[in-house]
């Protein structure tokens, strides 16, 4: 993290940060904010890119598909294209993130009210915020899902609401479709353990309130930005947590025209109203489930100011089809959460990791569950159901596997399922969970789901992987380099290790055929010849060599 006064980055300094790394790519060509800016960042999603290759890409030049320029340049991927940025933007190596979470929330140090920001640099109210090219058609939000979306939607979003009756403040990222120049539609999550602005929304309706107070925040600092995907527990401040991240208070100055505090160093806060008496439709938009969400009534929001830095930066989140940089947030914090509700709160020692499933299932639906080989089978389950009930929202399908099976290779999953578990043994299914996030079906008015679980851990000690060991393939990978064959991307695993049920006469035997001496290993068996034994009878060298 950058040095600085007030103690924490922000914006302009995480890019500078990342600049530095070489996680930055900056374009200055003419990209059609509409049509191409964020299927080109989607190409590092869906490409064959490694997750460590992917960046961070700021355009510098950007249009939309009238051919009008904008003021603003647009980043996406800043916050999360790929793990190291997170690192980057929280200020710790990955693997200190939890620590850092775990201190934040234990600890969180309330927010510094400043009179002046660099966010309020430049006001706009008033007519100023009416008329194409003015207000929100000024900035240069993108279309998420260019041909599905029905509007260009703010997507990196610190959306803040106050409860009435407490007067806490939320931080939230939800999305907003554009409308006008003065109007957006905001879409608050209604589900089970949702969203807390949609329960200051709830307060403000049974209090009689015409409109409820809103400022959506873009570009917040880091610190800031990464509490409101975290869904932290209900009326905790977030930006007190914020602090704790940091280590240290967080600026926030009162907002323009509405009663509410915004961080003083973002890059462009737009403050409104929301009408809590009517709805209006918002969408299409391509969801994180996979599917492009229907037009929905969602809350309309009247803008009344929007205020910005001189040099304000647009900041955009990929979400849509995981993995995105939407769902990469919540992963990386996310996990870190799942194992210490296991570990420490649960006690569940021999859990090792928890995997969170991406691709395509968005994070929510499967978790797998790693633990250490000779986890009691009651220990097992028990991680299995603590799993399933740590989220309301998380973990319809868990799977619990061992540290030889990579929970990112669905491959491997699939290979644990088909020779480690036993369906009428090895399996459960538990009623009365809540749908949770998922695409909507208009005719099903009970969204209740089930949860399935699968304990696939090996019951007994198995044999090796049945791969070459490493120094083998390694040498034979020299060679293939050598010879100038298309790039290679292992993938795990990719080698066997002499482990589990293993002997060492057998890892001596190995290392003689590789070696041409396979003649010896003949004359070795020829000596443990017997009758009267099935064919495929066991032979173990360590017990059975004597009794011949």
């Amino acid at each position: 993290m950058k040095e600085n006064d007030r103690g924490y980055a922000d914006l302009h300094d995480h890019l500078a940060a990342l600049r530095e790394r070489g996680l930055l790519i900056e374009i200055d060509r003419p990209i059609d904010k509409d049509a191409e800016m964020h299927p080109l960042v989607r190409w590092q999603y869906v490409g064959g890119i490694e997750e460590h290759e992917r960046r961070a890409f700021l355009f510098t030049n950007v249009v939309n598909a009238q051919g009008r320029r904008y003021k603003f340049p647009v980043v996406v991927g800043a916050f999360a294209g790929n793990r190291e940025i997170y690192g980057v933007g929280m200020g710790v190596p990955l693997d200190e993130v939890q620590q850092r979470w775990d201190r934040a929330i234990a600890n969180p140090i309330p927010p510094r009210v400043v009179e002046t920001g660099a966010c309020q640099e430049v006001v706009v109210t008033g007519d100023a915020l009416k008329g194409e090219g003015n207000g929100l058609d000024a900035l240069p939000i993108p279309v998420s899902t260019p041909g599905f979306d029905g509007a260009p939607t703010l997507t990196a979003t610190n959306v803040i609401t106050r409860d009435p009756e407490t007067g806490i403040q939320n931080h939230g990222t939800y999305r907003a479709g554009l409308k006008a120049p003065d109007r957006m539609v905001v879409r608050m999550a209604t589900r089970v353990g949702g969203a807390g602005g949609y329960r200051h929304y709830q307060k403000h309706q049974q209090r009689g309130d015409k409109t409820m107070p809103i400022a959506i925040v873009l570009g917040a600092p880091p610190c800031v930005a990464f509490v409101a995907p975290m869904k932290l527990p209900v009326d905790l401040d977030e930006v007190g947590v914020a602090g704790g991240v940091a280590g240290v208070p967080i600026n926030v100055v009162r907002a323009k025209t509405v009663d509410l505090l915004v961080p003083a160093e973002a890059e462009i806060v737009i403050e409104g109203l929301i009408d809590t008496e009517y709805v209006e439709p918002e969408g299409p938009f391509g969801e994180s489930h996979g599917h492009v969400a229907l037009e929905q009534f969602n809350m309309p929001m009247r803008v009344t100011a929007i205020t910005h830095r001189k040099d304000a930066i647009v900041a955009s989140y990929l979400s849509q089809v995981t993995p995105s940089e939407s769902s990469a947030i919540k992963r990386v914090s996310f996990e870190p959460m799942f194992l210490s509700h296991l570990r420490n709160t649960l006690g569940i020692k021999g859990v090792k990791r928890v995997t969170l499933h991406e691709r395509m299932t968005a994070l929510r639906r499967m978790t797998i569950v790693t633990v250490e080989q000779g986890t009691p089978r009651s220990e097992v389950w028990r991680a299995l159901y603590g799993m399933s009930a740590f989220k309301a929202d998380c973990g319809k399908i868990g799977i619990a596997v061992n540290e030889d099976i990579d929970p990112e290779n669905s491959d491997a999953l699939f290979w644990a399922l088909a020779f480690r578990m036993n369906p009428a043994e090895d399996l459960q299914v538990l009623k009365h969970r809540s749908g949770g996030h998922g695409p909507e079906r208009e005719h099903e008015t009970d969204q209740e789901d089930a949860t399935l679980l699968i304990d696939a851990t090996a019951k007994e000690i198995l044999p090796p992987f049945a791969l070459p060991k490493r120094e083998y393939m390694e040498r034979s990978r020299k060679i293939w380099e050598e010879m100038g064959l298309p790039k290679l991307r292992p993938q795990p695993p990719w080698f066997g290790s002499p482990v589990g049920d293993w002997l060492p006469e057998w890892d001596e035997g190995g290392r003689r055929a590789a070696t041409g001496g396979y003649l010896e290993n003949g004359r070795i068996s020829e000596k443990a010849r017997r009758k009267g034994l099935r064919p495929e009878t066991s032979y173990r060298p360590d017990r059975d060599r004597d009794e011949h």
